[in-house]
C-alpha cells in the first residue's frame, strides 16, 4: 500500500514538473492562438472590403480573401507550434522545396495567374473596352484569371494569356471619353490655301459629331513632291471617332472641288530636248 502511494506521489510531482515547464508555454500558446486567429479574421474582412471598394470582379474577391485566410492561418499555426517547443526548421524546409517544384512545374500557368490577379485589381481594362496588346487590336469580351478573350474588328476571337498581356505594353482607345481624329490633306501647287481652310470649316460645321472645343486645328505639314499637305485635327466621343473620320474623308474626295482644289497625286514631268 505505502509502496502504491509513492508511485501516486512520483507520478504527482512529475505532472506538477511537467505542469511547471509546460504550463506556462502551453498558454502562451492557446493564447496566441486565439489572438492570431481573432486577427486572421479581421485582417481577411478588411481584405473583402477593401477589394469591393476598389471593384475587383466579383469571382476573385471569394479567392483572394481565401488565400489570404489561409497564409495567415498557416503562419499562425507555426508561431503555437513553435511556442510549445515543436521544431519546425524540417518542416517549413520540405514545405519550401515542395511549393518550389511545384511553381517551377507550374510556372507558365502561375505567370498567367498572376497576371490576372494583376489585371482584375488594377483594372488597366475592363470588358467592353477597345485596346490593342500583344500584336492584337480588338475588343475586350471577357477577362479570366487565366485569359483575356478580345474580338478583333474582322470578329475574329483572340485568347490572350494574361502573363504578358500584364507585363507588356498596351493601348487603350477607350479609358478617355474624347479622342483627336487626325487628318492629312493634300491639295496642288497653286490652289489656295484660304479655299481649303474654308473647306475644311464648313465640313467640319457641317458635322454636329465634332466637338468646337478643343477647337479644330488645321496647318501646312508639309511641301510634298507633289502636293501641299495640311494638317487637320479635331476632338470627338470616343465612340464618334470611326464615323467622323470616314465621313470627313468622304466629304473631302467629293466636294473638293467646289472649293476650286484639286486633289494631286503623284507625277513627273519629262522634258524631251532635240539634238
Amino acid at each position: 500500500m505505502e509502496g502504491q502511494v509513492e508511485a501516486v506521489g512520483k507520478y504527482v510531482e512529475k505532472l506538477i514538473d511537467l505542469g511547471i515547464v509546460w504550463g506556462p508555454k502551453l498558454i502562451g500558446a492557446i493564447i496566441v492562438l486565439i489572438v492570431g486567429l481573432w486577427i486572421v479574421k479581421a485582417i481577411t474582412k478588411a481584405v473583402g472590403r477593401t477589394l469591393e471598394r476598389r471593384k475587383v470582379d466579383p469571382s476573385l474577391v471569394p479567392f483572394l480573401k481565401s488565400l489570404t485566410n489561409i497564409l495567415l492561418k498557416v503562419l499562425v499555426i507555426i508561431t503555437v507550434m513553435s511556442m510549445i517547443g515543436i521544431q519546425m526548421t524540417s518542416f517549413v524546409a520540405i514545405l519550401g522545396a515542395a511549393g518550389l517544384a511545384v511553381g517551377m512545374a507550374l510556372s507558365g500557368t502561375l505567370q498567367n495567374f498572376a497576371g490576372g490577379v494583376i489585371i482584375l485589381i488594377f483594372r488597366p481594362f475592363n470588358v467592353g473596352d477597345f485596346i490593342e496588346a500583344q500584336g492584337y487590336m480588338g475588343t475586350v469580351k471577357a477577362i479570366s484569371i487565366f485569359t483575356t478573350v478580345m474580338n478583333t474588328v474582322d470578329n475574329k476571337v483572340i485568347i490572350i494569356p494574361n502573363g504578358p498581356l500584364s507585363t507588356g505594353s498596351l493601348t487603350n482607345f477607350s479609358r478617355e471619353p474624347l479622342r483627336r481624329v487626325d487628318w492629312k490633306f493634300g491639295i496642288a501647287y497653286g490652289d489656295d490655301m484660304g479655299n481649303l481652310k474654308k473647306a475644311i470649316t464648313d465640313f467640319v460645321n457641317e458635322d454636329q459629331r465634332i466637338l468646337k472645343d478643343p477647337a479644330v486645328f488645321i496647318g501646312l505639314v508639309e511641301l510634298g513632291d507633289s502636293s501641299v499637305n495640311f494638317a487637320v485635327r479635331a476632338w470627338v466621343n470616343a465612340a464618334d471617332y470611326w464615323g467622323v473620320f470616314f465621313d470627313m474623308n468622304e466629304k473631302v474626295y467629293k466636294r473638293f472641288k467646289d472649293y476650286n482644289l484639286n486633289i494631286p497625286f503623284p507625277q513627273m514631268d519629262v522634258h524631251v530636248h532635240n539634238q
